[in-house]
């Protein structure tokens, strides 16, 4: 199931997607795209992805295909926005909203030092 919320202003149109973006979805957003932006001039076209929960591969095609076409995209979860690096080649923003101190959570992982996990094997020795 996918529910397509659409926001316009005169410079761009938004396409908030929740849900599944897979199979005979995919048309339907498009169809949906192409009822929305006919006879209108060309506005910025924005996809929010935050509230997706799956996309398989038509759903990848289809944003592909809208990259190209210059729409840009809104995604918050780690899956959906690693997809979306993939369509676009490069990082995509964080879009959450900022935590502790201003800082959101990837920036503040990003300084972090890992954490080393120490597993104890069935013979009792210790690996790292």
């Amino acid at each position: 199931m996918l529910r397509i919320t659409v926001h316009q202003n005169p410079e761009s149109c938004t396409f908030q997607l929740e849900g599944r973006l897979a199979g005979a979805w995919v048309r339907e957003v498009e169809e949906c795209r192409r009822r929305i932006l006919a006879g209108h001039r060309r506005p910025s076209v924005r996809f929010d992805l935050t509230d997706v929960t799956f996309i398989d591969a038509d759903g990848r095609a289809y944003l592909a295909a809208m990259h190209r076409q210059g729409a840009q995209f809104v995604a918050a979860d780690c899956l959906t926005r690693a997809i979306v690096a993939q369509i676009t080649s490069g990082p995509i923003p964080d879009r959450r909203r900022p935590r502790r101190g201003g800082k959101s959570q990837t920036q503040l992982s990003r300084g972090a030092t890992p954490r080393r996990t120490k597993r104890v094997a069935p013979d009792g020795s210790e690996q790292i």
